[in-house]
């Protein structure tokens, strides 16, 4: 794809549109990615792609629509056929109870970023020169060693420009790289997997990462089988990322309110906001502006979620916000208009696409293992599916190394299990928690990959049932 002149077409169809307000979100992508198995490159590939969100709004009967319509931009053309479906579709649309100013209406709130006009910014294959070299090493010390490497790696850098009719521009640029790698013994039964985030790759270390996967594949070469029941388990960071993200993604104030998520306060109309939830000093905040896990620092909303993000509040300011704060539930997710309905006052509570939890633990994971008489350290986590979202239960299962701890050291693999825990009740249990780093959570990171993460130890997690899973 060509450089084109994205924001010129941005400012014609804003000019174009005959509806009572209009916002116009256009993402530009750049990627270049690798994948391998059985100890050799399969594939390698760039990918671009552009895309566009209109969201026109309507006085209608009752009070104010708003309609997003999206596509792919290629020409400008694309994007004047979008604002017309939209300003055609809001007239017809009901009155949405979110409507609100524009974030721009107020003096205080028009912003127009310096770098507005600014083009894309790209990667490409040179950004994974370092990487593959690795990579080739990596394959060379696998096949000497007799096991085999398969997974993948993707680098993206996403540019977003945000402009309304009320004279908001905004432009943010969003980094996102992942690499998983994948280790099996010949068995095929024998597995461990690794992942990490990167904003650039020059921080991955690809020996370090092997050198995690041989240790676990030793581990693995005994097998114990164990039967259901509560164990002492440590969940190392991605776990507990995969666990309280759920917890992070249902942390609707309107649904609290209305009794229909684990938040909600024992009268209707209450929430548990102020309620300690953990005896550890957890803090689980989202931040755009913290370097290693950068995202927008404004809200980009392409459709309405309900309770949880409106179309309205395109381009509002978003700073830290801490959701819990020393064990306590500190904040909900609202929007503007949910706000102003609650009479609350300060900074949008806005979910950012990223999540920062610390317990103010000094440990290393290989301490706390150190210091487990008996239990059970895991891996990581799949399938993760809610039961029951007013307990917030969810269900999965381990994969890739379940592994026995005895005396302070790891002397077998086990079975893969099924587990049923809510990520609160976890928190209101968890009785130690490492030092906070940098990881990559398994289940949801085609989603969601910026985060920051202790481990833990649960002294009773519930595995249900014996997973047949390898």
């Amino acid at each position: 794809m060509t450089d084109a002149p994205v924001t010129r077409w941005l400012e014609e169809a804003l000019a174009a549109s005959t509806a009572r307000d209009c916002t116009v979100l256009v993402r530009e992508s750049h990627e270049v990615n690798l994948r391998w198995a059985g100890n050799a490159l399969t594939t390698n590939g760039t990918m671009t792609q552009r895309e566009a969100t209109v969201i026109s709004t309507a006085e209608v009967e009752g009070g104010v629509s708003a309609v997003s319509v999206s596509g792919p931009l290629a020409q400008g053309e694309d994007l004047l056929r979008l604002v017309r479906q939209a300003d055609r579709a809001a007239t017809g649309a009901p009155a949405d109870e979110e409507a609100t100013p524009l974030v721009g209406s107020a003096e205080e709130e028009s912003v127009v970023d310096e770098d507005f006009a600014a083009p894309a910014e790209r990667v490409g294959p040179e950004d994974f020169a370092a990487l593959a070299g690795q990579l080739g090493r990596a394959f060379q010390r696998a096949q000497a060693a007799g096991h085999l490497l398969y997974g993948f790696s993707e680098y993206r850098r996403t540019t977003t420009w945000l402009g309304n009719s009320v004279g908001l521009r905004r432009r943010a640029v969003e980094p996102m790289g992942r690499l998983e790698v994948n280790a099996k013994a010949p068995d095929l039964v024998n597995s461990a997997w690794v992942g990490a985030q990167s904003n650039d790759f020059a921080d991955v270390d690809v020996a370090a990462m092997h050198d995690q996967l041989e240790q676990r594949l030793g581990w693995g070469q005994r097998r114990v089988d164990l039967p259901p029941g509560e164990y002492e388990t440590i969940l190392p960071p991605g776990a507990v990322v995969d666990l309280l993200v759920y917890a992070y993604w249902t942390m609707s104030a309107r649904d609290a309110e209305e009794g229909r998520n684990v938040y909600a306060g024992r009268q209707r109309g209450r929430t548990r906001v102020g309620e300690r939830l953990s005896p550890l000093p957890v803090t689980m905040a989202s931040d755009p502006h913290d370097p290693r896990l950068p995202v927008a620092p404004f809200a980009v909303v392409p459709s309405s979620a309900p309770g949880m993000a409106s179309v309205f509040d395109n381009g509002a300011p978003v700073g830290r916000v801490e959701w819990l704060r020393d064990g306590e539930l500190a904040a909900l997710v609202r929007t503007r208009a949910g706000m102003r309905r609650a009479g609350a006052e300060g900074p949008l509570p806005f979910p950012s696409e990223n999540l920062i939890v610390d317990a103010g633990g000094t440990a290393t994971l290989e301490e706390m293992v150190r210091s487990t008489k008996r239990g059970l350290l895991l891996t990581c986590l799949w399938y993760i599916r809610e039961v029951d979202p007013q307990t917030l239960l969810l269900t999965g299962l381990t994969r890739d190394g379940v592994y026995l701890i005895e005396d302070g050291e790891v002397v077998a693999a086990v079975n893969n299990f099924r587990y049923n825990e809510s990520p609160i009740d976890l928190l209101g249990r968890v009785t130690e928690a490492s030092r906070a780093e940098h990881t990559l959570c398994r289940e949801w990171n085609d989603w969601f990959t910026r985060s920051v993460a202790p481990a833990l130890r649960i002294p009773d997690f519930t595995m249900s049932t014996v997973s047949q899973a390898h």
